[in-house]
């Protein structure tokens, strides 16, 4: 049984303006930066300095991936190669036709601590950081944007730009003794991947003052509490547990996820239009999406098939 978070209105920050074709465009139109605005090439080369750890990814029949951070030495943080293997999965997914589901989760026990602070102290001029903060922004709104329901399982500590990588999910499920924490004033930084927005979008301005400006612990007790978190794990050593933490996860999502991949991604398209786009581009963009599947074979099967006053 996964404990979930009881559900109040809240007051969103102002809405990403944009047009949906924008938005659904190939992968650089569907970043926050282009171009124009930094050379992505010549960070990742910068970023490929820095070896260590990998970015696995398993895409499962079901339909459901998983995306784990693998560098446990480090707590599982992000060296340079990681964060441009994490482009190159994002762009893995964003091509996959049968995907429904995301989970994100860290190995050995623990989810992300953030970067690895060796290429942190190498690119530690403006310039870089700011280039590198672009870079991973990018790649995180990306992965925001997949046409998949994603969810961050956390195990363990979820530090720093960990913490930021659990707000680029659709929602986040704890395992008990779990930890988030924005601990970038303790580094003398604020957070740089984007995670200040979209914690402002899950929680509000107000708490997100206080969990960047006091740094403090969100257990899966708080985190319920304050929206940050959408469900609490059982222990998987508890002999009456519903599995791994892993199965779980996947218990969790696939309840969010059972259909055929094009409603699915239907699905998560018009909730992102909604949650991104203004009023009247939202609902635009809902008889655009809604097009892409009326009429066709899922739809014609369905009303063969069932009646709905059954």
């Amino acid at each position: 049984m996964v404990i979930s978070a009881m559900r109040h209105p809240f007051l969103r920050s102002s809405q990403v303006c944009g047009s949906w074709t924008r938005m659904w465009q190939r992968q650089t139109s569907n970043c926050v930066y282009t171009e124009m605005d930094f050379n992505q090439e010549e960070i990742m080369e910068k970023l490929q300095v820095f070896p260590g750890g990998s970015i696995d990814l398993s895409k499962q029949d079901s339909g459901i991936a998983v995306l784990t951070i693998n560098n446990p030495s480090r707590m599982n943080a992000f060296s340079g190669t990681m964060m441009v293997e994490l482009e190159e999965k994002v762009t893995q997914l964003e091509q996959w036709a049968d995907g429904k589901g995301l989970i994100v989760q860290g190995a050995a026990g623990t989810f992300c601590s953030g970067s690895d602070l060796n290429a942190v102290k190498a690119i530690s001029n403006p310039q870089d950081g700011m280039k590198m903060c672009m870079f991973m922004q990018n790649t995180l709104t990306r992965l925001l944007r997949l046409s998949l329901i994603s969810v961050a399982l956390v195990e363990g500590r979820a530090l720093g730009g960990g913490a930021e990588l659990t707000t680029a999910c659709d929602f986040r499920l704890m395992a008990p003794g779990s930890v988030i924490q924005f601990v970038h004033k303790h580094m003398g930084l604020v957070p740089g991947w984007g995670g200040a927005a979209r914690l402002i979008q899950l929680v509000g301005s107000q708490n997100s003052l206080k969990l960047l400006g006091s740094a403090s612990k969100v257990d899966s007790e708080f985190g319920l509490q304050i929206r940050l978190a959408d469900g609490v794990l059982e222990d998987p050593l508890v002999e009456e547990s519903a599995g791994t933490l892993l199965q779980q996860a996947e218990n969790w999502l696939s309840n969010c996820t059972k259909g055929p991949p094009a409603v699915i991604q239907a699905v998560k398209k018009v909730v992102l239009s909604g949650r991104e786009l203004p009023l009247v581009e939202a609902l635009r963009t809902e008889k655009d999406v809604l097009g892409t599947v009326w009429g066709g074979p899922d739809h014609l099967q369905a009303l063969a098939s069932k009646s709905k006053y059954k």
